[in-house]
């Protein structure tokens, strides 16, 4: 069976990374022990895995290799999609975290294979990665804190998320369905927190209208969609309840 001329082959990829190592003074051999290229030089060993495109299947076979040395290439063609995309970068970070390094091959029309190292092997510095990714962290703890009860299925799409923003909202919404139109420092008082004034003005649902200076009600928007979260609506409703009863309860003792 030909070749198609216009398709790459894991085999096309074997001579320029074998060039490519050899100019640096590697021994280089094919297909040692299941291992695509093998580069040896002095006492390195590197092993290069060979594959047409990404796959998981490759991502094992190179994580096996490192049973055997620290240096382990994943090589593929150069991808003709965007290498500037989230999920390029995030295709980069799980390689990057198995600490393997990643060549690419380009083909010109008549011309032989480029190699590119795009990242070496090298130890991932897991506790850095970390720090990079402290405020995303405290996002989610201070999320998870925000939130009264777990009213979402894990895995679901396409779906109402409740987050703590609208669960706010929604405290907002019902002490001002009790209440009637207040103030956000009325509303704070009664527990709404320091956002109370940053929702009722950005109005993001449209549940929510400015009667008159630093008042606000409840739109009828507002009031319809709330019936879509009855548990919450009860749950904030017994809250203004007891707001309320605690208040009398101090005005009647003064």
């Amino acid at each position: 069976m030909k070749k198609n001329p216009d398709k790459r082959y894991e085999v096309d990829l074997y001579e320029p990374i074998s060039q490519y190592f050899r100019r640096q003074e590697y021994e280089v051999k094919g297909e040692v022990l299941h291992c695509d290229l093998t580069a040896v030089k002095a006492d390195e060993l590197i092993i290069v895995e060979l594959k047409r495109h990404l796959s998981v299947e490759l991502l094992i076979q190179a994580a096996k290799r490192q049973r055997l040395t620290d240096l382990v290439y994943i090589a593929i063609p150069k991808p003709k999609y965007s290498l500037f995309s989230k999920k390029w970068q995030d295709i980069c970070h799980l390689i990057r975290r198995l600490e393997c390094g990643l060549l690419f091959v380009s083909f010109q029309k008549g011309g032989a294979g480029v190699v590119t190292e795009v990242f070496p092997p090298s130890p991932f510095d897991r506790h850095k990665s970390m720090q990079r990714s402290k405020k995303k962290r405290t996002r989610i703890i201070k999320e998870m804190d925000g939130r009264s009860g777990d009213y979402n299925v894990g895995g679901s799409h396409q779906t109402k998320i409740m987050t703590a923003y609208k669960e706010n909202c929604i405290q907002i919404a019902c002490l001002l369905l009790r209440f009637g139109p207040s103030t956000p420092k009325n509303l704070r008082q009664w527990g709404t927190g320091e956002k109370t004034l940053d929702i009722l003005s950005k109005n993001y649902y449209g549940w929510f209208e400015k009667i008159q200076r630093g008042v606000y009600s409840m739109s009828e928007k507002g009031k319809q969609e709330l019936g879509d979260y009855p548990e919450l609506v009860e749950q904030y409703s017994r809250m203004a309840e007891n707001a309320n009863a605690g208040c009398e309860s101090n005005s009647d003792n003064k």
